[in-house]
């Protein structure tokens, strides 16, 4: 058989992670007979790269002398905040040829630039994610999952997202049997599944509201942090900032970004996420001190946010022994 190729384009301001990720995943199943791929790096002109980090990166030649590739890898990083007009042409003449087109992070960012994703679910980084659906109509972004396949396109989140979907594409070409094996050997997960959230950033109420200007609206969001198994209608919350409901509601989601419903979700949320990953407390309590009051609404709320329930997050991400 074959081997695959892979090439992956690098330029000044790029993840070095976004590259040596998606790479090593690559570079492992070499080790199987039949189930390796051919990895080229390249830049527009031959030179070595400087990432964002500051490593240097020396290609292995230009984009112009590149073969088209089965796979065409697009890395994200600084450097696509403004691109290169020369490497942004390049994509769009060249990016089409490939059978296989996919970026990590950011990378999306100079695909849509070349106009590769119009009428594409696609996916990026959380953080940008506005920013991409804003400045490019046509793409339909999707900020939840860690990585989207659509046709021969492949997005994904931030950095480790990008080695999730590597390792889903070496099983999807190899079989799950090699693709566990390099997971093993990075100390990775085999599959986060695509539709599993950016959990440790999307869903933090924290991170994805604004701070509300207002003394009164600022200190009620601190006691909704706080407090999270109280008692948060918006009646409640409103009397709390001695406002009205009506007027509450309107001055919160206009200094917050987010109703007083959403950033009350967000929070129990966080909380129950949390308390899942870092204690030995059992379902049925986080439950209620997160203020679902069954384990079943918990459960429910972590299925249509996160996509998997509280038992097989906490079976993923916790760091000691649960009692339940």
């Amino acid at each position: 058989m074959a081997q695959r190729s892979v090439l992956v384009v690098l330029y000044d301001g790029v993840q070095s992670l976004d590259v040596t990720g998606p790479v090593e995943v690559f570079a492992g199943a070499s080790h199987f007979p039949g189930a390796g791929y051919a990895l080229r790096t390249a830049s527009l002109d031959g030179a070595p790269v400087r990432t964002s980090s500051g490593l240097v990166l020396v290609p292995d030649g230009a984009l112009a002398d590149a073969e088209p590739p089965h796979t065409l890898l697009v890395p994200g990083g600084e450097g696509t905040r403004a691109p290169d007009p020369a490497l942004v042409d390049w994509l769009r003449a060249h990016a089409p040829r490939a059978e296989r087109l996919v970026s990590v992070c950011t990378g999306a960012l100079l695909l849509a630039g070349a106009g590769l994703l119009d009428g594409h679910r696609v996916t990026t980084h959380w953080t940008l994610c506005d920013h991409l659906a804003r400045n490019h109509p046509a793409v339909e972004v999707d900020p939840d999952p860690i990585f989207v396949r659509d046709g021969r396109l492949a997005t994904s989140a931030g950095v480790t997202a990008g080695i999730d979907l590597a390792l889903a594409l070496v099983e999807e070409d190899h079989g799950r049997d090699i693709a566990l094996s390099i997971a093993r050997h990075l100390v990775v997960f085999l599959r986060r599944p695509g539709n599993q959230a950016q959990f440790s950033a999307q869903f933090s109420a924290q991170l994805t509201a604004q701070t509300a200007r207002r003394e009164p609206l600022r200190e009620v969001q601190h006691w909704i942090t706080e407090n999270p198994g109280e008692d948060l209608c918006v009646e409640a919350l409103a009397a709390r900032a001695r406002l009205s409901p009506r007027h509450f509601a309107r001055a919160f989601q206009a200094e917050t970004g987010l109703t007083p419903g959403r950033y009350v979700d967000r929070v129990r949320l966080e909380q129950a996420r949390r308390l899942l990953e870092d204690t030995t407390d059992g379902v049925t309590g986080i439950s209620r001190a997160c203020g679902y009051g069954t384990t079943e609404a918990m459960r429910r709320a972590f299925v249509k946010a996160l996509g998997t329930a509280p038992a097989e997050y906490r079976r993923r991400f916790r760091t000691r022994p649960a009692t339940d």
